[in-house]
C-alpha cells in the first residue's frame, strides 16, 4: 500500500509458475522493493532465478544461474517487518467489469492526463466512458463492446449489473499502466463507493492487481 493509503498492489505468482516449487509452511517475507529491484538488475534476461529462505529467516537468498555459461551469482537481501494487518482485501461483487486491450487503456489514461489530473469513469448499458475536465479543456473517450475474432486481445467486453460513475486520479492510473507489457488485456472492476480494481492476467492463473480508491466530494 502507498503511504497515502489511496492505492494498493497485489501480485500472485502461483506455484505452477515455478519449477521446482517447495514451501514447507506458510511464511511471510518482508522485502524492501528498492533493494529487490537493485539486485534483480544484476541478472541477465535469460538467467534462471532461484529464491530461497530458511525456516526463521533474516535474509532472502537470490541465485542467478546463466543458461549459457557456468556463471553463478548469489545475493542475500535483509528482511524487514511489514504490518500485514491493514493489507487485507475484501472480496467484492462488482457492478461493472470491463475487459479491454491494455494498450488502449494505457493510451486513454496518457491522453487524458494531458488535460486533467482526474478521470471520471462512467459505465452504462451504452458502454464505458472515460472523461476529464481541466484548465485547458475537456476530453472523453467512449468504448462499446467489440469482438475481434482474428485478434481476441482487441476485444472489449462489458459486463454490467448496474450503472457506475466514479472519479479517479490519473497519476495513479498512468503508473498502473506500466504493467501493460505483461498482458494483452486488462480487467477493470467497478462498484460505486469502493476501490477500482485494475487486473492484469499472467501465465498459470497468476495475476497483478492494483486497487485505487475513488475521489469523493471536494477532492474532485
Amino acid at each position: 500500500m502507498d503511504n497515502s493509503h489511496v492505492a494498493l498492489v497485489s501480485m500472485m505468482l502461483k506455484s505452477e509458475s515455478f519449477s521446482p516449487f517447495r514451501c514447507d509452511r506458510n511464511i511471510a517475507l518482508g522485502i524492501n522493493l528498492t533493494s529487490l529491484t537493485k539486485v534483480l538488475r544484476c541478472a541477465q534476461n535469460e538467467d534462471i532465478l532461484t529464491l530461497k529462505a530458511e525456516d526463521a529467516p533474516d535474509v532472502v537468498n537470490l541465485v542467478f544461474e546463466s543458461s549459457e555459461s557456468d556463471r553463478l551469482s548469489e545475493y542475500d537481501i535483509k528482511l524487514m517487518d511489514i504490518d500485514q494487518e491493514h493489507l487485507g482485501i475484501p472480496e467484492t461483487e462488482y457492478a461493472a467489469v470491463i475487459k479491454m486491450p491494455s494498450a488502449e487503456f494505457q493510451r486513454i489514461c496518457r491522453d487524458l492526463m494531458a488535460l486533467s489530473e482526474s478521470v471520471a469513469i462512467e459505465c452504462t448499458k451504452e458502454g464505458v466512458k472515460f472523461a476529464c475536465q481541466g484548465d485547458i479543456g475537456s476530453g472523453s473517450v467512449t468504448l462499446r463492446s467489440h469482438t475481434n475474432v482474428d485478434k481476441p486481445d482487441l476485444n472489449v467486453e462489458i459486463d454490467l449489473t448496474e450503472p457506475v460513475a466514479l472519479t479517479f486520479s490519473l497519476k495513479y492510473l498512468v503508473n498502473f499502466c506500466k504493467a501493460s507489457g505483461l498482458s494483452g488485456q486488462v480487467r477493470l472492476c467497478l462498484s460505486n463507493e469502493v476501490p477500482l480494481l485494475v487486473e492484469y492476467g499472467l501465465a498459470n492463473n497468476s495475476y497483478l492487481r492494483f486497487y485505487l480508491a475513488p475521489k469523493i466530494g471536494d477532492e474532485e
